[in-house]
């Protein structure tokens, strides 16, 4: 099973204060009076599906809006997780293989949302949104008459995607290819300017000669020597104190060991303690006087050496402020201006390997753009076949539905000379496609687009996607009020084509029709309630079942007289 939508929750999103609505799979119907409401469960789904989020639809009186929904992701699960683990967030494995979407934005103008709990972006939301829902509003039929749905539809129905991405690969490739030789042979005077800027900066680099743990390692020395004056003096008078001095601390000591000698000679056992400490102690600072003496000489560095070092930390400073943060960003920039200088220097040779290739990726391009027009001429005639057979079902009894494939170029008699990139802004195959659609017998048939009725529109939108009900990948389809501008057995067939489709997917529709309504597997209906005081105004959702979908029916009829009430059970095949 496909992944289904299980419930929406919506809190003060405009009329609705706070609705939770549990759903089921297959064909729901959503119905009920004008300005009730029901184009709010529509806003909703976009919120969820990353829409921007406009504070003017809080609720009156609220400081926060909040959407949130729950899908069962059944069979695929795996793909969205994958999905939802390359963008950081908790897979539907971890949550008993539900997703759940949340949004909330604020009257301050926080806007925030949720996947399975982890914080993510709008960005994201789209992209499970455009995995997990179909929608079509009164106005999206109006996509089908764009050349590049029409081809993707073409291509989805004749299971062309694999070589469509093939193709598509191959042209992305010839794109850089052709970037490349053209940025190898620009002007003479440019690369001749090029070659003297590479020819310098390489020549400066490599003339440092540098080492990628240098720079620390003259920094510390040349610290060092840049303070070796001062070291010295401190050194050397402290050697001279411990040492040297009149009276030294060394001198001083001896009158100190005379005195614990004296302590020792009396109180042996007391005293010897004493006595060896002292000992020691002298003999500590003995060595450190003569360790401070060798530091202070180690220390005489020459002036000349202390330049050297300067002028190295002086060199680094400079590439550093030319070519990069670090050393090892200079040294990279080296070895990249020294490629790019010996592809310009041996342009001649690099501009016929890259034409060599560019030769070979075009010849690989039209083989597998040959592919793709072979699936797709395979495909037209049959989706056009199974596309008017939904028409006629549709009230379309003597229509006529064609796709037409016209070719882009046609490759020469030596190979790809006379193939240019024609097609290049699209990149889509080696042919364009129009959908042509004749409603009356006897008119010959025309581009979609030139099709004026929104009605007529709609229907070729149900009757193509009822074609690729089995093709079509998208789990959750939404219709808002596409069946506008249709009634009677139309309606019907309508209804029929929707119940149909929710055999492969789940659809919700929100419809003003009793005969589309009539043929749900589910049926809710929403109406518009006052408060006690009659001051405020809430949306209610209501599933109704049995008598009350009778009334329902016979409402979207005309009214409750007895005979709306015995063509609403009629409509539902139910007994009064």
């Amino acid at each position: 099973m496909q992944a289904t939508l299980l419930s929406l929750r919506i809190k003060n999103l405009a009329l609705v204060e706070d609705l939770h609505w549990n759903l089921a799979p297959g064909f729901v119907a959503v119905t009920g009076e004008t300005g009730a409401g029901k184009s709010v469960i529509l806003g909703a789904l976009k919120l969820l599906l990353g829409e921007r989020a406009e504070k003017s639809l809080i609720r009156t009186g609220a400081d926060a809006c909040t959407v949130e929904a729950v899908f069962d992701l059944g069979a695929d699960a795996p793909a969205l997780d994958n999905l939802l683990i390359e963008n950081g967030v908790e897979p539907s494995a971890d949550s008993g293989g539900e997703l759940i979407v949340k949004r909330t934005f604020t009257a301050a103008g926080g806007n925030r949302q949720f996947v399975n709990g982890s914080p993510t972006t709008l960005a994201v939301l789209k992209q499970l949104g455009d995995a997990l829902v179909d929608l079509h509003g009164p106005h999206d039929h109006q996509s089908l008459l764009s050349a590049d749905r029409q081809l993707a539809l073409l291509d989805a129905y004749a299971r062309a995607e694999p070589a469509r991405v093939a193709y598509e690969e191959s042209f992305r490739r010839i794109a850089h290819l052709r970037a490349e030789h053209d940025a190898l042979a620009t002007g003479e005077a440019a690369l001749e300017r090029e070659l003297d800027l590479l020819r310098h900066q390489v020549a400066e680099i490599q003339a440092a000669q540098l080492r990628a743990d240098e720079e620390d390692e003259i920094q510390a020395r040349y610290s060092l020597a840049a303070n070796s004056k001062r070291l010295i003096e401190l050194s050397t008078t402290a050697a001279g104190e411990l040492s040297e001095a009149e009276p030294s601390i060394l001198s001083r000591l001896a009158d100190v060991t005379k005195c614990v000698r004296e302590l020792e000679r009396l109180d042996p056992a007391g005293g010897g303690a004493l006595a060896k400490s002292l000992a020691g102690a002298v003999e500590e600072l003995d060595d450190l006087a003569r360790d401070l003496s060798r530091y202070s000489a180690k220390l005489d560095l020459d002036p000349a050496q202390l330049t050297e070092l300067e002028e190295r930390v002086t060199l680094f400073q400079t590439l550093k402020r030319k070519y990069g943060a670090t050393i090892a960003d200079v040294s990279r920039f080296g070895e990249d201006a020294a490629a790019r200088l010996a592809k310009i220097e041996g342009r001649g040779e690099e501009l016929a390997r890259l034409q060599k290739e560019i030769d070979r990726e075009q010849t690989e391009l039209l083989r597998r753009g040959r592919k793709l027009s072979e699936l797709r001429g395979k495909g037209a005639p049959a989706l056009s076949k199974t596309v008017a057979g939904q028409l006629r079902d549709l009230g379309f009894k003597k229509s006529e539905f064609a796709i037409r494939l016209q070719p882009l170029a046609e490759p020469g008699k030596n190979g790809l000379e006379t193939i240019e990139f024609v097609f290049a802004p699209r990149a889509a195959g080696l042919e364009t496609v129009e959908f042509l659609f004749a409603p009356n017998p006897g008119e010959p048939p025309k581009p979609l687009r030139s099709i004026a009725s929104s009605g007529e529109i709609s229907r070729v939108m149900l009757a193509v996607k009822s074609a690729l009900a089995e093709q079509d990948a998208v789990p959750l389809l939404v219709f808002d009020e596409i069946d506008a501008n249709v009634g009677g057995e139309i309606a019907h067939a309508v209804g029929g084509k929707m119940k149909s489709l929710g055999r492969n997917h789940q659809i919700l529709c929100i419809t003003h029709l009793p005969q589309v309504a009539a043929q749900a597997a589910a049926h809710f209906v929403v109406t518009k309630e006052f408060d006690a005081a009659q001051t405020r105004t809430f949306s209610r959702l209501t599933e109704v079942k049995a008598k009350t979908r009778v009334k329902e029916i016979a409402r979207m009829l005309g009214g409750q007289s007895e005979t709306s009430l015995a063509l609403a059970r009629s409509l539902l095949d139910v007994e009064g």
